[in-house]
């Protein structure tokens, strides 16, 4: 596998006319706006949704560098910016509503553009406001978070939580752009920052078995936050996202499942939690570990698949265990999964480091050992 570089990374997300470019560099925050402007040579009017917590410098300075470039006319671009406030708690009903009278009060038409500056809660949140607002206007992606940058800011999933589902409304609505400046991380806590790790893990297990071995020789660098270490596991990431979405952008195929390899577990864990006391990607780790012990059970892999993937969650800094998994409290969240077919329980889980299946018709029981062998 080729080492990193310190070179800016493009990749591309081929969906016909919906296909976009994620680019992903250091220090490159002050130059988003020209490639914005490149992007969408036609923008007149910004409206930038920001999690509060990234407000000043970086939702700032980007509102600030778009504001001072000119139309194709020569006007100026306007620009209206809004602080969501930070936490999972705000991807509802209640703050979607109240980005809806921004954006009328903002006098936003179907020329306008969203530009979501913050994690996955603000990319899901800005993501659906625009999939909806007059049927739809094209939006932006600026993740702050490692999570967010090497997950949800790419495919086009967007949405908001119900008080008992997490991500159960929502649409399928592609950014034009993804803009990805790896130097936002240095400001994001050590826990937010390996809980992004976790997703990072997630697809060299699921797609990319030179990757994974990749990942064991480098965690401690990744941990160390090393530059070239960070924006070469997050372009691989990417790119095995993208090559997933362009097989199957609406999950129609089965192929798109793939990327919620632990993910059935994780939310079931969120949500019996209480959304936000375990952080995303602890969640996922924890749920993969959970997925490997059920395809032991079920023999679909050995346990060296296991043993391998908990030695990279812990170089990682990642949860592998929870002691606090209830089975009782969590099945009936995972009946509610968007996996669920016809009542029947269905997981992604691990055959060989570099595979994964989607599995349906599992027993209880199973799921129920699976759980408890986390605890």
């Amino acid at each position: 596998m080729p080492s990193p570089s310190s070179e800016v990374h493009s990749i591309d997300v081929s969906l016909g006319d919906r296909s976009y470019k994620i680019e992903i560099g250091t220090e490159s925050i002050d130059t988003f706006s020209d490639s914005i402007l490149a992007s969408l040579g036609d923008l007149t009017h910004a409206l930038v949704i920001a999690d509060a917590a990234v407000e000043n410098p970086w939702a700032m300075t980007i509102a600030s560098s778009i504001a001072k470039q000119k139309t194709p006319s020569g006007d100026d671009i306007r620009v209206n910016l809004i602080a969501v406030p930070s936490g999972e708690t705000s991807k509802s009903i209640g703050q979607l509503d109240t980005l809806w009278q921004w954006m009328l009060e903002s006098s936003a038409d179907r020329r306008s553009v969203v530009i979501a500056i913050g994690g996955g809660v603000i990319g899901d949140l800005a993501g659906f406001a625009a999939a909806t607002f007059t049927r739809g206007i094209r939006f932006i992606q600026v993740p702050t978070t490692l999570l967010a940058m090497v997950d949800s800011s790419v495919g086009g999933k967007t949405g908001i939580n119900l008080p008992t589902a997490k991500n159960m409304v929502g649409a399928f609505w592609q950014p034009s752009l993804v803009l990805i400046d790896t130097s936002v991380l240095s400001t994001l806590p050590d826990r937010s920052y390996i809980s992004g790790l976790g997703e990072v893990v997630k697809y060299g297990v699921i797609d990319d078995a030179p990757f994974f071995e990749w990942l064991e020789a480098n965690a401690g660098k990744l941990l160390d936050r090393d530059d070239n270490a960070v924006r070469y596991a997050i372009a691989e990431s990417c790119r095995s996202k993208a090559n997933v979405v362009g097989e199957d952008e609406r999950e129609t195929s089965g192929r798109r499942a793939i990327l919620n390899y632990g993910h059935t577990f994780a939310h079931a864990i969120e949500a019996t939690a209480g959304y936000g006391q375990v952080l995303h990607g602890e969640a996922v780790a924890i749920g993969m570990q959970m997925a490997a012990h059920l395809a032991i059970e079920l023999e679909l892999c050995d346990a060296e698949l296991l043993k391998r993937q908990t030695a990279l969650l812990k170089a990682c800094g990642l949860p592998t265990t929870y002691a606090a998994a209830d089975p009782d409290a969590m099945l009936p969240v995972m009946k509610r999964d968007k996996k669920v077919s016809h009542g029947n329980l269905r997981f992604v889980l691990p055959e060989r480091i570099g595979s994964v299946t989607l599995l349906g018709d599992i027993k209880e029981p199973n799921v129920t050992k699976a759980i408890l062998a986390c605890c």
